[in-house]
Order: structure tokens, then sequence, then C-alpha cells
């Protein structure tokens, strides 16, 4: 009964490692989920209570398409400290930056369209664009950076539609585009006419002092309002993931068809959601929060690659990222990732098998650890039960 698509799609494994982290005894390394210890609920119930004492019949009332008018200023006035200068009205607000996904999906691509993305990159992303029937392609690398002349020979080469970055803190990689290489790509993306989607939910959660431009910074700065690139980011990584608000950040001439794709699909998304944001930004509360954050998860991700280097040593190998939430390791060539964590289900810790995140010929030695919920306890247990594991499949 099913449609063809419908029946090809399956469940993202990371969905299906969630259910360990709710087990009592686990410990989750697999979840791209912001720390519950680190959500202000304090804050989120004074901002609701002021709604509530209030006048707020109106944020229970629908509202239109693009967002509520409070959260489209507050996130233009507050995004200059990434260097995006937004008029409100290129703000769409939406149900999380999977939405953006799905909404520029459906508007920019159809069955066949040629979609370029990392090697790897986020997993939600693959299923979405298998869904619209795409072809996906991944860029080739020199080194840790795209292989820019191996770009413009495909991008030449034609059929290519979109391009899908996670340029600052990947998932799963923890990878950064750098500034010259963001100039070059957004002139290629120009040149050949190819949107970029720049996806952008952990920049915010730099570890340095370091700033890297936006690629729709950088296309207006190159083509003033005629470009190509569509910005999304999300409140899920900084705020509170259950409030379910994004907003992409678009070029005029998109804007309309993305709204009306939206307005076909849930004509809005949740106005006292957004309102609560609003008022939180607007107060300058996000910033203090999101320092914390910063804090936190750098703490969090040295304690982690400390456990890993004591009780792992050279089995495993990872990268020390400047910002986000990930860990992207790999075992020794010919350690299965997917059988590590078969063994480490046994000694109830879990993490994502890199496998997954690949549109083709996938790294079947690599996995990604996520650091976020972790305390300095439970980061060393961690290690000593994977590296348990590990020893069984050497026996």
């Amino acid at each position: 009964m099913l449609s063809k698509k419908s029946a090809a799609i399956h469940s993202s494994p990371v969905r299906e490692l969630l259910k360990f982290s709710k087990e009592p005894g686990f410990i989750s390394l697999a979840g791209g989920i912001p720390a519950t210890d680190m959500i202000d609920v304090e804050g989120i119930d004074a901002v609701l209570q002021q709604l509530l004492a209030e006048d707020h019949r109106d944020v229970f009332q629908y509202s239109v398409t693009e967002g509520e008018w409070p959260l489209r200023k507050s996130l233009a006035d507050w995004t200059r400290n990434i260097g995006l200068t937004l008029d409100p009205q290129q703000i769409l607000i939406t149900n999380g930056s999977q939405q953006g996904i799905d909404l520029l999906n459906r508007v920019f691509l159809e069955k066949d369209d040629v979609v370029l993305v990392e090697r790897p990159t986020y997993l939600a992303a693959l299923q979405l664009f298998d869904y619209t029937e795409a072809v996906i392609e991944e860029l080739a690398y020199q080194g840790d950076q795209i292989d820019l002349g191996a770009l413009e020979t495909r991008l030449a080469a034609g059929g290519v539609k979109m391009l899908y970055l996670i340029p600052t803190f990947a998932n799963p990689t923890g990878r950064i585009i750098e500034n010259e290489q963001r100039i070059d790509i957004v002139k290629l993306a120009h040149r050949y006419q190819v949107v970029i989607v720049e996806d952008d939910p952990y920049g915010h959660l730099a570890f340095t002092e370091q700033r890297r431009e936006t690629f729709f910074t950088l296309a207006q700065q190159l083509y003033g309002a005629d470009h190509n690139v569509c910005y999304m980011s999300s409140f899920s990584k900084i705020f509170s993931p259950g409030l379910r608000l994004g907003w992409l950040a678009l070029p005029e001439k998109f804007l309309m068809a993305i709204v009306v794709a939206k307005q076909a699909l849930d004509l809005h998304t949740s106005t006292l959601n957004q309102h609560i944001a609003a008022r939180y930004v607007a107060s300058g509360q996000i910033d203090q929060r999101i320092a914390l954050l910063k804090e936190t998860y750098r703490q969090r991700r040295d304690w982690l690659i400390e456990a890993l280097q004591r009780h792992l040593g050279d089995a495993i190998t990872f990268n020390r990222p400047e910002g986000g939430m990930f860990l992207w390791c790999h075992l020794k060539e010919g350690i299965d990732a997917s059988s590590l964590l078969k063994a480490c289900i046994a000694e109830k810790v879990v993490f994502v098998p890199g496998d997954v995140f690949f549109a083709d010929n996938p790294e079947k030695n690599a996995l990604r650890l996520s650091y976020s919920m972790l305390t300095q306890q439970t980061a060393d247990e961690a290690a000593i039960r994977i590296a348990r594991a590990l020893q069984t499949l050497s026996v």
C-alpha cells in the first residue's frame, strides 16, 4: 500500500540508537542532541510567564507563513554578530532546520537532479535527497579541504543543481571550510548557476575566537541581492530542540516559492513558540547561554579526548574539533565500526557507525562520537567500555 518512495526509505540508525539513551545504565555517544542539563528552563519559564501575564490571546492564534515579525526582527538584529546583514523580510521561520532542508529540497530538486555533498555529510539530508530521488554525488578532497579544481570540472560538465554544505563544525566530521575556499566556492556556484544550501546549526558553538564569514555574507558582498546562497540555522543546538524552531535566510528571488511550499505543507510554525524565542533573543539571554554552552562543550570534548587517549591509545584516531558537538573517529583498518557497535551494546555504550554518513563507498572503520551529554565520569566510563568491546573483536 505504501508509495515506492516511502517503501524505500528506512529509519535513521541514529533514531534507532536513541532508544538506548533511555535504558538504565547505558551511556550514549550516539545522539546529535544538545545537553539536557544545559537547557535554560528557568529563562524559558520566565519568558513564558511574561507572555501569559500580558494580553496574550494572539499567541494562540494562526500566524503568517513567513513567521512572526518579532522573531524575524530579533533574528535579523542578533545575527549581525556572525556578520549576517539581513532584512527581516528575507527570513522564513521553519519547524527546525530539518524543515528548511526539506523546503529547499522540494523547491529546487526534481528526480535525477544532481546535488553535491561533503564526504561524509549529515545523514538526514541524505535521506531527504533520496526521497526526492535526486542523484547524490560526493565532493572530492585534497586533505581536509574541498578540491576546487575537481569541483569546477564537475560544475562545468553540467547537470548540478545544488551544493549542500555544513561549512562550520560539520556533522559528522567537525570539519571547517576555510574563508579562502568559501569565496572560491561562492564564485564557482554563481558562475555555473548552482544553488548553495548553507546549513549552519553549529556555527555559534565555536571554542576559539576565529571567525569565518558565512557563504551568505560572502555572496552578498560579491553579488548583492542577485546571489544563489540559502542560509539556514536552528535554535535546537543553542536554545531548545523541543520548540522546533529554525530559520532560512533567502535571496528575494527564491523567497516566494519557498513560502508557498511551506504554506502548502503546514501553514506556519507554532505561534507561541516563536514568541518565546523572540523574547529570549531580544533579551540578550541567548548570548549568555551560548557562552556557557561553548565553555561546557569545550570541556566535555576534552574529557572525551583524554579518556579515549587513556583507555584506547592508538587503537582509535580522531580529530580535535574547534567547535560543535562531535568527534570523528577511525579504528584501525579492517575493524568494522558496526561490528564494534554490536559489542558495545553488550557493554551498554553506543555510538553511530560512520558508514551511514556517506552517499557512496563508506568508510567502514569510521564512527561518530557525541560529547554533548557527557560528564567527566561518563566520558571515562564510555572509553573503558569501548576498549573492552574492542578487545572482544581482537580475540
